[in-house]
């Protein structure tokens, strides 16, 4: 459940303040400083998450010829999203976001237009319901063709792991060959176990409460499929540039994979 009071800090809202966005109330400024205070490094993970997303979508529409996305967990629209970096590559492509909070929803319909020559819908359901997600996509996408599922920062507000790898199950099972699963996840390795106490405090004062899992749990979610090189690793350096010295970008706390329905 959300809450759109401005009573209760929510995670779309603070995210988007992490971002540098301006679509949140004070509490959720209020809750995301204290996480900072706790994590100073939670910006550069929302960042990295981000920047994620770009690569990952740029993979797949460029490299894995994919012209179809069901991106769940939208959150609030901000720089490059799903439709826009794929639809730079492909004008055709198909983007169905999916959210179950009316303000995400409300600026998604209003500022995630398609190009002509694609489209992009917006279902309202939780991502703990497969079955009603599918249903809904299949008025936008064509699901015997090959489709990518893009999870980024959802599945750690699920915080049962053998329900969120049902729902992983069931979405994949759904997809033909060819299909395509981009994930990233909070992790408490990575140099991450300083978030522990930040997480705790998020649990006792915002929404959705967060679990983090081990890169073993996160590797389950794929079970099955073909990682992408370089395979699960922090998303920040998952097919990143190198810097002017042939160093990768700094790890965050947040581990990052795209793979392949064999």
């Amino acid at each position: 459940m959300s809450d759109n009071s401005g009573r209760t800090a929510h995670n779309a809202r603070v995210w988007n303040y992490w971002l540098g966005g301006k679509d949140h109330y004070p509490i959720d400024e209020q809750v995301g400083n204290t996480v900072t205070s706790m994590y100073p490094s939670i910006g550069e993970v929302a960042r990295a998450d981000r920047d994620f997303l770009r690569r990952a979508v740029e993979y797949l529409a460029v490299e894995a010829g994919v012209r179809q996305f069901l991106d769940i967990g939208t959150g609030l629209p901000t720089a490059d999203n799903t439709h826009q970096v794929a639809q730079r590559v492909a004008d055709d492509a198909r983007v169905v976001y999916v959210d179950n909070d009316p303000t995400v929803l409300t600026h998604a319909r209003a500022l995630l237009t398609s190009s002509p020559e694609g489209a992009t819908s917006y279902l309202d359901a939780d991502a703990r319901d497969p079955e009603k997600i599918l249903r809904a996509a299949a008025d936008t996408l064509d699901l015997d063709r090959p489709v990518a599922v893009m999870m980024l920062g959802i599945l750690n507000f699920v915080p049962d792991t053998a329900t969120a790898r049902s729902v992983v199950r069931t979405l994949l099972d759904a997809l033909p060959s060819g299909s395509h699963l981009a994930l990233t996840h909070p992790t408490l390795e990575l140099g991450g176990e300083g978030n522990a106490e930040a997480m705790a405090f998020w649990n006792k004062n915002a929404t959705p409460p967060i679990t983090a899992r081990s890169r073993d749990e996160i590797a389950s979610f794929f079970a099955g499929w073909e990682l992408v090189e370089p395979g699960l690793v922090s998303c920040a350096r998952w097919r990143a540039t190198t810097t002017t010295d042939g160093r990768l970008p700094q790890e965050v706390a947040q581990f990052g994979a795209v793979a392949r329905k064999p």
